[in-house]
């Protein structure tokens, strides 16, 4: 694990060692409030992973990966540095196409911490990735976004701001993710130095630096510097950042770059095959399970060739097609074996896993979007993932993030925080004092038990309508797409932004608008 320096922040305090915080009721109890905000620590499970595949099954997997790897190799497409470092740590490099000796990917990965603190600017909200750890971070990459009162649109830098709001506002967010959706009204060349600096000035949670080429991620590490100093971000992880490989078994320039950068800074990378099964892998879990393992043990490894030592999450986003259609489909059962095989596999290898979310295809937060997402969100949480990205917002197959759907999913998360608290065996946990006081044939309401655990007895939703149908209706009938509505608008009216070092702001619009006076716009 790496280790948490004691150094200054960027709000001028000591940055200390971040304890691990827990989940549920203890962290309900634990609640901290920092500007005004209720804040829950990232989750630390105390519940067991669920394994579907044996010891044999999974070195089946395994042995089937290095096959891949050995006999049929992955390209680095149009990145003459990433083959000469490939040849130099012992692959056989045949033009783009890199075939590795059996083993030599997994030798490679053993540099890799197996869990590490990505810091945030405020040090109370820095979360801890890997081991029974599990961070959830909001939607990633849609180029739309959706509400009730405007419908679909594309996204604005001003949408952009008020996700990254809302995501600060929502306890059982963890961090700040990265392109909560895609600003288009901002050139193509420039938006990823406002978006950014949004994530700075706007949240002091953990977050993610941009990718779509190499200069934007030097970018991103200069501005991150502003914030954190040169030598703490060199010595520690500040910024995650998500790397796709280009199914089947193909990594782009754009990708690689990217990845070298941040690697060479001591930043994390999530290598994460992107795989619709059918299309870009075979149909069959076991098929895509190898290939994934096979595309990202080589995309990592590459990360321990630049700066051994440096943070990597393997990364899986597998979903399946219609075999009718072509058209991606959510939480359907297949993409489900795929995680759970796949977290054990990242275990078994000794990185962190990212996979997950609330995934669905449904264009509205309706029936649809919430079987989907759910069927996509047990599994992440049962299967130990580490790091979720579209863990709530996610609307659309990706290509929408809907104001309600965070809210609604973000409600859900809270639920899953709850359920990785796990059972309290405590004399509390045990209620035998509230068995012996009301003994049989009476009930609990009024016993000490009950009057002193109420406020923490059980998840309160604040989505649900729990009331009789005369009060709903009394109400105003409001389903549970309106009530978000009704709340996402409130928590944006309220928002106060967490403060920040006035001179840090000031560094951070320096470099931006110097950047941006140094090349024309660009939106392609």
């Amino acid at each position: 694990m790496a280790e948490i320096a004691d150094e200054s922040g960027a709000g001028g305090g000591r940055r200390g060692r971040t304890g691990r915080g827990g989940g549920g009721a203890d962290a309900r109890r634990a609640a901290r409030r920092g500007g005004g905000l209720t804040v829950l620590r990232h989750i630390t499970r105390k519940i067991p992973v669920y394994e579907p595949l044996n010891e044999e099954g999974l070195a089946l997997i395994e042995r089937n990966a290095d096959t891949i790897l050995e006999e049929i190799g992955i390209e680095f497409r149009d990145d003459p540095e990433s083959l000469a470092l490939f040849k130099g740590a012992g692959a056989d490099v045949d033009g783009e196409r890199v075939r590795f000796p059996r083993g030599m990917c997994r030798e490679l990965l053993k540099t890799a911490p197996s869990e590490f603190t990505q810091h945030a600017r405020n040090p109370d909200r820095s979360v801890q990735i890997g081991g029974k750890n599990l961070v959830f971070a909001p939607v990633y990459g849609p180029p739309f976004v959706t509400d009730l009162d405007q419908g679909r649109r594309y996204a604005t830098i001003e949408d952009f701001r008020n996700l990254v709001k809302l995501a600060y506002a929502l306890p059982a967010l963890h961090h700040s993710g990265g392109t909560v959706c895609e600003p288009v009204d901002v050139a193509v060349n420039k938006r990823h130095l406002d978006m950014v600096y949004s994530h700075i000035r706007y949240s002091d949670m953990p977050f993610m630096g941009s990718v779509t080429a190499p200069e934007r991620a030097e970018d991103s590490v200069a501005m991150a510097k502003l914030v954190f100093g040169d030598d703490f971000v060199e010595n520690n992880t500040v910024m995650i950042n998500l790397i796709n490989a280009n199914s089947p078994m193909t990594f782009d320039a754009t990708m690689l770059g990217a990845l070298k950068v941040y690697a060479r800074h001591n930043q994390a990378c999530i290598v994460t095959p992107f795989i619709l099964a059918g299309a870009m892998s075979p149909v069959t879990p076991a098929g895509t399970l190898a290939q994934t393992l096979a595309e990202a043990m080589a995309g990592m490894s590459l990360t321990q060739i630049v700066r051994p030592g440096a943070p990597v999450v393997f990364g899986s986003f597998a979903s399946s097609i219609s075999m009718q259609s072509g058209a991606p489909t959510f939480g359907t059962p297949e993409p489900a074996l795929v995680l759970y095989g796949a977290a054990a596999l990242a275990r078994r290898l000794g990185v962190p896993f990212r996979s997950g979310g609330s995934l669905c295809a449904s264009k509205v937060p309706d029936a649809q979007a919430a079987y989907e997402s759910a069927h996509t969100l047990l599994p992440t949480v049962l299967g130990g993932v580490n790091f979720v990205l579209h863990a709530a917002g996610w609307l659309e197959g990706g290509l929408a993030s809907s104001y309600e759907k965070l809210i609604m999913d973000a409600d859900q998360l809270g639920m899953m925080q709850t359920m990785c608290e796990g059972y309290d065996l405590t004399e509390n946990g045990q209620a035998m004092d509230a068995i012996r006081e009301v003994g049989p044939g009476s009930h609990f309401l009024g016993c000490a038990h009950t009057q002193a655990n109420f406020e923490t007895a059980f998840y309160r939703s604040k989505i649900a309508d729990n009331n009789s149908f005369e009060q709903w209706e009394a109400d105003g009938g409001q389903d549970a797409y309106r009530r978000a509505n009704t709340q996402y608008k409130q928590i944006l009216a309220d928002y106060q932004a967490p403060a920040l070092d006035p001179a840090i702001d000031e560094a951070l619009q320096a470099f931006i608008r110097e950047k941006k006076d140094s090349m024309p716009d660009a939106f392609s």
